[in-house]
């Protein structure tokens, strides 16, 4: 069987990349990276947001091509079920896919103006209006899944496909200096420091290119 290949594109700023390589970490796979070039057109307009790319996450494996980052996980999940990319429990694995679910398809206005990027840190950050309905509603999933299921993480002590999902928005939340209860900034302090987004961001900072478009903006 040849390793799996996993397409990935800046670590600074792709969130899709990051999510799709921390399921793969989850899972146990054995895997190489493959990056995508920045420059790369629809790489960049992936991470302006002008269109959806459809590089990145990108899983070769056994025969198989994934490239939705919910599709990865449910592949994995199936794959490696051992790895509890998914709660055991029926009803907290039917909860763990409806906010996975959600994160993938909504928040637009969160990603537009807390675009990721790790390097930064911007302190008393003026969060645009249209943004804080979108901040609502992540925090009141999180301290919903915090209330039940009693961290440090959403679904108890391991980390879930839920937490891939939203360990981008946590960076964005560090890097934008959004105002956090104290629930909801362990559960932020906790996934920053989860061993594989330590060597994600350790990456992220020896990173050589450098997005202009969005340095220049924030």
């Amino acid at each position: 069987m040849s390793q799996a290949i996993l397409t990935i594109s800046s670590r600074n700023y792709s969130s899709w990349s990051l999510r799709g390589w921390l399921l793969c970490k989850m899972s146990g796979l054995d895997f190489v990276e493959r990056v995508v070039p920045i420059d790369d057109p629809e790489v960049r307009a992936e991470l302006l947001m002008l269109s959806p790319s459809f590089l990145v996450p990108c899983l070769e494996h056994d025969g198989v091509t994934v490239w939705d980052t919910m599709a990865i996980g449910g592949y994995l999940n199936e794959t490696f079920p051992e790895a509890g990319l998914l709660p055991k429990e029926r009803v907290a694995r039917a909860l763990c896919r409806s906010i996975a679910g959600e994160m993938h398809q909504g928040f637009f206005n969160l990603r537009s103006a807390l675009p990721m990027n790790l390097r930064a840190h911007h302190q008393g950050f003026k969060v645009w209006q249209g943004a804080k309905h979108d901040i609502d509603r992540v925090l009141s999933l999180w301290h919903d899944c915090l209330e039940r299921f009693g961290g440090p993480f959403l679904f108890g002590a391991e980390p879930t496909l839920a937490d891939a999902m939203f360990a981008p928005v946590c960076t964005r939340f560090y890097t934008y200096d959004v105002e956090l209860d104290g629930p909801c900034a362990d559960y932020m302090a906790a996934v920053r420091a989860w061993g594989p987004m330590v060597e994600w961001a350790s990456a992220a900072a020896a990173e050589p290119d450098n997005f202009k478009e969005l340095d220049a903006e924030f």
